[in-house]
């Protein structure tokens, strides 16, 4: 017999039946007790993104191979922001951080802790895909005493790093498909060992972005007023409550991302069993990569991508990358924001407009071609 699924969103929500699909296709799992989709849902490889799934079982292949994957806010004080000095300042966070005492970055971010997991490939650096860090400016506030308790005042500045465990997820998910496939966890306790250290890891990633950055842009590192995982397990109530995509929502400040080109929403969340404990992470995909690859070369050049119409500058050297993770590939965030409103599951609290949004280190300029035409009449 089925799990029951509860699906969070409106009909004015962009949900995909395929997306929908998938939960029933986990809620018939083994031990399987209940799929709650959020209203960012959509399909995954093999499992629905936007999704918490609650069993006696333990599922890696639900929590994927970005184990750790959140995103975190960071107070940044900064004069005059703006975008082109800014976006020209950002460090290149494709190249990665060796742990050392020296470096400031590392030394405010590790806190004199050790890498967990003794992992170091890709320490400091943002990855691909959705992932990014961005400067932003608070719009508006939407529940003072939210707000007042968070430090957020409308008109400041914040980052915001949406990034994971690079590649220690994906080591720790192959090593466990290797053997088993998508079925469930051999060694539970074993599995969750090595989880909880890319959730560390993700989590410690982000404060070392940020601080990689506040340095670049001329401030101070701050700790996170905001850090929540939306890839992860924990053990609940005798179950394994799995997130893909999905934040925790009892009772914990989450930002929840739109895109590049539209605001994000720092809420206050206080959802139930029936969803379990969980909110939307983000937008949600509503074309996948390939389509917003061909309809946006059709529609966009590159130029119009890197300028939104927010006013904000995009980083991005990879072109491809540019048109994959337009706004337009996008949900509403109003839309997914107003779904938790009206199920009860979260309080928006403040409201943040991108100022710069970094992707990947853009590309140096290629050097001007020599008129091979004039060269030979030179002196």
């Amino acid at each position: 017999m089925s799990a029951s699924v509860s699906l969070f969103a409106s009909e004015n929500s962009w949900i995909e039946t395929d997306a929908v699909a998938q939960c029933h296709h986990v809620a018939a799992l083994d031990g399987m007790v209940h799929v709650a989709g959020m209203p960012d849902l959509h399909p995954g490889k093999g499992a629905p993104i936007g999704a918490a799934m609650r069993s006696s079982v333990l599922y890696p292949f639900l929590v994927g191979s970005d184990i750790g994957c959140g995103i975190a806010v960071f107070p940044i004080a900064l004069k005059k922001p703006s975008p082109e000095r800014l976006a020209a300042r950002f460090p290149d966070l494709d190249v990665p951080l060796a742990p050392d005492a020296d470096d400031p970055a590392w030394a405010f971010a590790s806190r004199g802790k050790p890498v967990p997991a003794g992992y170091t490939e890709g320490l400091g650096t943002v990855g691909r895909g959705n992932h990014f860090v961005e400067l932003a400016r608070i719009g508006s506030i939407e529940d003072g005493a939210h707000a007042e308790r968070l430090g957020l005042a409308a008109g400041a500045l914040v980052l915001i790093v949406h990034s994971g465990s690079r590649g220690l997820g994906e080591r720790i998910l192959r090593a466990h498909t290797e053997v088993h496939g998508a079925g469930p966890a051999a060694d539970p306790p074993a599995y969750l060992a090595a989880h909880d250290d890319a959730v560390r890891w993700g989590s410690l990633n982000r404060r070392l972005l940020a601080a990689r950055v506040a340095l670049a842009l001329g401030a101070e590192p701050a700790e996170p007023i905001v850090d929540e995982c939306h890839n992860l397990v924990e053990v609940r109530d005798g179950h394994y409550l799995h997130r893909k995509g999905a934040a925790p929502g009892d009772g914990r400040d989450v930002l929840i991302a739109g895109t590049r080109g539209t605001p994000s929403f720092v809420v206050a969340a206080h959802a139930g069993a029936d969803a379990g404990w969980s909110v939307a992470h983000g937008a949600g995909r509503k074309m996948s990569r390939a389509d917003a690859l061909r309809r946006g070369r059709a529609k966009h050049t590159v130029e119009e991508l890197r300028r939104t119409p927010l006013g904000s500058l995009v980083v991005c050297g990879d072109r491809q990358l540019l048109f994959e993770e337009a706004p337009t590939a996008y949900k509403r965030i109003e839309q997914v924001i107003a779904d938790l409103v009206a199920h009860g599951l979260a309080t928006p609290v403040a409201v943040t407009v991108p100022v710069v949004t970094y992707k990947t280190a853009d590309q140096p300029a290629e050097a001007p071609k020599r008129d091979r035409r004039r060269s030979w009449a030179r002196p």
